[in-house]
């Protein structure tokens, strides 16, 4: 008989196609809309195996439901989303997919940091809006990216492959990790230093650590207090990482110049944030990973360490 598996999103077919060639599945139509959690809860009973998405939150009760669950493949990075403790606990293979979305991220950082730095959404909408009328010395100036100081917390490898990219535009560039990095030092000509220090000299602040009880709010008004009035802060990692209510407090005083976001400690984001209301914000739907061969590259993945677990393999990438 063949393994049971539920999964969480409609996938692309190609990815269905991979999954029920070994499997028995069941999944959630709606492309654009999470599961609801009674739907998991009533699906986790009988399945061997769940494939999901960081919009699902798989917690110990719902685990604890589960009559047969093998492995649960997380199609992303992260895993925050998930009791980790109560998967080990209970004996559950917790997969992600590391490694394939890294430039693509990176790709995005970087974007986000130059519509941030020159104002590009801003400028966009004046133009739509019918503002421009003339042009003048300082209109809608902003940030020199090239040669300017990034600060990049986390050394990853998003983060090297965002040092990559600053190298290209002869940036000075700092970083601040839990451990240093000499042999990325020497290729990308980089400096380790610590925290505070990052968080005064750059010009750029880019959080690219991931979420952990340790690097939870590591970025609070007290940082925010040491950044140039001048820096921008961009955040591509996960929500949570940056207390929203003080940057918005930092934005608001002007005490920086602007945020780059791509994560918030909710998501989707409500429309009446306080931060959405900020013309020095440039705020986006948690696309990082988001281009086409990299969405595929996630979810093939996703597949592949799903099946191996549920084959009795070790899957590629395993978390607990």
């Amino acid at each position: 008989m063949k393994p049971k598996v539920f999964i969480t999103r409609k996938l692309p077919k190609e990815i269905i196609l991979q999954i029920e060639s070994l499997c028995s599945i069941k999944m959630w139509q709606e492309e654009d809309v999470p599961v609801p959690y009674e739907v998991l809860e009533k699906e986790i009973k009988e399945v061997d195996g769940l494939f999901c998405l960081l919009t699902e939150s798989i917690d110990r009760a719902l685990m604890e439901k589960a009559k047969n669950l093998k492995v649960i493949s997380n199609m992303a990075v992260g895993y925050n989303n998930i009791d980790i403790q109560a998967a080990e606990d209970l004996g559950i293979t917790i997969t992600n997919t590391p490694g394939v979305l890294t430039e693509t991220t990176a790709d995005l950082t970087f974007a986000l940091l130059m519509s941030t730095a020159r104002r590009l959404v801003e400028a966009r909408d004046y133009l739509k809006n019918g503002e421009w009328q003339t042009w003048s010395p300082m209109q809608l100036t902003g940030q020199d990216v090239f040669g300017a100081t990034i600060g990049i917390i986390g050394m990853g490898r998003i983060g090297a492959s965002l040092a990559k990219r600053a190298k290209g535009f002869d940036m000075n560039i700092l970083y601040y990790n839990r451990s240093q990095k000499l042999n990325l030092e020497k290729e990308f000509d980089m400096q380790y230093v610590e925290l505070e220090y990052l968080m005064k000299q750059s010009d750029f602040v880019c959080v690219m650590t991931p979420y952990t009880k340790e690097t939870e709010n590591l970025i609070t008004a007290k940082e925010l207090k040491m950044m140039k009035e001048t820096a921008i802060l961009i955040n591509t990692a996960r929500g949570g990482i940056v207390n929203e209510a003080d940057l918005y407090q930092a934005l608001l005083k002007k005490q920086i110049w602007a945020a780059g976001l791509d994560v918030f400690e909710e998501e989707p984001l409500s429309l009446n944030h306080p931060l959405l209301s900020l013309n020095n914000v440039v705020a986006l739907p948690h696309i990082g990973s988001a281009s086409i061969n990299t969405r595929l590259k996630m979810a093939t993945l996703a597949a592949e360490n799903l099946l191996a677990a549920l084959n009795n393999q070790t899957p590629k990438h395993v978390v607990v």
